[in-house]
């Protein structure tokens, strides 16, 4: 018998049948009722919280290997996948002997510099000196009113609105990143550093890219700063000119400052005509839009582009509906028509330049994406670019239907809008919210815009007159998009006409040079077929009509945009056609003969991910990236010129195209 008996547990007791379970106990035996098999159910609660929980896990994991692992580690990778690198043009041209020599100047573009906050409302309190465009946007987010009210201008002057003050970051840091990690002239500036350059000969002419280019002067003594930035910089480098870099709308900048600094004060500085000639060894425009773009005139029609209109499809009424009481397009065309900046890059020359309805200059063109050869001369470039499909009516800017956009001309019956009389009602009353001018306009005013049809350079400036008269007149007193007839004529003076190529003279500078460079080889926006909007959620009411598709892989129509060669933003035409005829050689517009060259990129984008946004990127900001571009620039700053870097390299058609435009030079 063994010593120790195990003892069987006792029986549970029963409950009592005599006494009932209290409420509490009840809920709770129903509450903790297992299914079958024993497991607990799964919720969706759950699963989102398991899956939110997955992705902070792998963020944190990825992050930490990103900051332990070594600087080059990521290079070893991707040589590893794509072979060597070639070297950075610093390292490339420091192994070569060339070190700083002329003074280098770089002028931002339109969004890229950095504003911060001086002087702001109640809802803006803390923010002083904090970067309300630039750096993380974390305002946008937290309180996007307030931000939109402290962005916008005065809609009568085009200055500060009462008590808010927004001023342009000074420095290199005004715009080497745009937001973390997204380089914009950063790279550049590395480079230089690597053979000497440093900040007491860079400087970065930053300025309110917001307001028109006279108003910088008028308000913030931009441009008088910038004249003496750069004499300061030649006198204290023994003399040597400086070389000018402007990017995007940076470049109608300076040629406004070009023609502001000779002038007489009080409008101008007052430097003389020869100021250019004594302190400029070249200008190296990057991706400039001497012309305008057409994409400005989709901004300020409907406050879209390609990428808003294809959200929209995607999602329709989202981006028109109030979203966290923040109806997003309304705020953005109401913020934006205060920015007079953007009234500088509507296209230039009208019809001569851009194309009639039965015609334009880039008649022909093909958007297959088959790569071009590498260097075509002035005499092949463009004979790839023969379309099999039907012909694009590139000088047709806007169209209302692809019907009309596709017609002969003298199948579009056109009622003209600009005698249409203008009401008061307008479709959805909940527009006030947020004013535009459309509401201004009435049913018939917006009927009257779309029974016209169709508009062409020419009649895109009688357009935004009539659907916004007050922000256009309030641009009229800065800019013009004519052809000079004489330049001689005492009006083209005024500073309105300062930064149009085709109403100004180059300076008296014949050794100074101007550069375009530029990428090619990406679709860019050059027409535009629109529909009427009658819904009744809409307050804008005309969009881009993205069901105007052909899916042929030669079509240059996607989603409702016409495309041709460019960099994504700035159409050839606009980039190159100055620099390709009307300043080549010695022109009414060049009258000193200063040489000119045209670089263009075709565009490769990036191998893998490893690359970023790539080394030899043709796309309008990621090109300031492009390992060619950077070493043309340092060579020409270094002392190089033009026959140094072997005269023009061109891969699109712009000398075809710009002889067929009829322009008397």
């Amino acid at each position: 018998m063994p010593l120790f008996q195990r003892k069987k547990p006792p029986p549970p007791e029963k409950p009592s049948e005599d006494l009932p379970e209290d409420d509490d106990t009840q809920n709770k035996s129903k509450n903790h009722k297992k299914p079958s098999g024993g497991k607990a159910k799964w919720s969706c609660v759950d699963s989102c919280c398991w899956f939110i929980g997955c992705v902070c896990l792998t963020w944190w994991f990825l992050l930490f290997l990103y900051n332990a692992m070594p600087a080059s580690f990521p290079q070893y990778v991707t040589e590893a996948i794509t072979g060597p690198l070639p070297d950075p043009p610093g390292v490339k041209l420091k192994k070569e002997g060339l070190k700083a020599k002329h003074p280098v100047v770089f002028i931002p573009g339109i969004v890229t510099g950095g504003l911060e906050l001086w002087e702001g409302k109640q809802c803006a309190d803390g923010l002083f000196r904090k970067r309300l465009w630039g750096g993380t946007f974390g305002e946008v987010y937290k309180r996007p009113l307030c931000w939109v009210e402290h962005m916008s201008l005065d809609n009568e002057t085009g200055l500060d609105p009462a008590g808010i003050r927004i001023r342009a970051v000074s420095g290199l840091v005004a715009a080497d990143y745009f937001a973390p990690g997204y380089f914009v002239w950063a790279v550049l500036i590395a480079n230089l550093a690597h053979i000497g350059y440093e900040e007491k000969n860079m400087y970065m002419a930053a300025y309110d890219w917001r307001l028109s280019f006279q108003n910088t002067e008028v308000r913030d003594q931009t441009l008088s700063r910038m004249k003496s930035n750069i004499e300061l910089m030649v006198s204290t480098n023994g003399g040597k000119k400086a070389v000018i870099v402007p990017h995007s709308m940076g470049v109608l900048y300076f040629l406004h400052f070009m023609k502001w600094v000779e002038a007489p004060a009080p409008m101008g500085g007052g430097g003389g005509p020869d100021w250019c000639a004594k302190h400029i060894k070249a200008v190296m425009n990057i991706g400039g839009p001497f012309l305008g773009v057409p994409k400005a005139v989709a901004g300020l029609f409907s406050a879209e582009a390609k990428d808003v209109a294809v959200a929209r499809a995607i999602a329709p009424g989202f981006l028109d509906t109030d979203i966290f009481r923040l109806q997003t397009l309304q705020h953005v065309m109401r913020m934006t028509r205060t920015w007079d900046s953007t009234m500088s890059m509507i296209p230039k020359g009208g019809d001569t330049i851009w194309g009639g309805l039965d015609w334009a200059p880039e008649k022909g063109h093909t958007c297959s994406g088959k790569k071009k050869s590498s260097n075509k001369t002035r005499g092949e470039a463009g004979e790839n670019s023969v379309s099999k499909t039907k012909p694009v009516n590139y000088g047709r800017i806007i169209s209302f239907g692809k019907d009309v956009a596709e017609a002969a001309p003298s199948d579009i019956e056109n009622i003209d809008f600009r005698g249409a009389v203008k009401g008061q009602s307008i479709p959805n009353n909940t527009c006030r919210d947020v004013w535009t001018e459309y509401h201004d306009m009435g049913i018939g005013g917006i009927k009257a815009i779309a029974e016209y049809k169709v508009y062409t350079a020419d009649a895109v400036i009688d357009l935004l007159h009539y659907v916004a008269p007050k922000m256009m007149a309030r641009g009229a007193a800065h800019f013009s998009y004519g052809i000079a007839d004489d330049l001689d004529d005492p009006k083209y003076e005024h500073h309105r006409h300062w930064s149009n190529p085709l109403e100004t003279k180059l300076p008296n500078a014949p050794e100074m040079e101007i550069y375009s460079l530029y990428g090619v080889g990406i679709p860019t926006e050059r027409s535009y077929i629109y529909k009427l909007n009658q819904s009744p959620d809409s307050c804008i009411p005309f969009h881009i009509f993205t069901s105007a598709h052909e899916e042929d892989e030669e079509s240059c129509l996607k989603a409702g945009v016409y495309n041709v060669d460019g960099d994504e933003t700035v159409p050839v035409l606009s980039a190159g056609f100055m620099c390709a005829k009307a300043w080549r050689g010695k022109t009414r517009f060049n009258p000193s003969g200063i040489k000119t060259y045209i670089r263009e990129y075709n565009h490769s984008p990036p191998a893998n991910l490893l690359e970023g946004r790539g080394t030899q990127s043709g796309a309008h900001v990621d090109i300031m990236g492009n390992f060619a571009l950077i070493e043309d620039i340092m060579r020409v700053a270094t002392g190089g010129n033009g026959s140094d870097l072997g005269h023009d390299q061109v891969h699109s058609g712009i000398f075809e195209w710009s002889e067929r435009i009829d322009l008397k030079l």
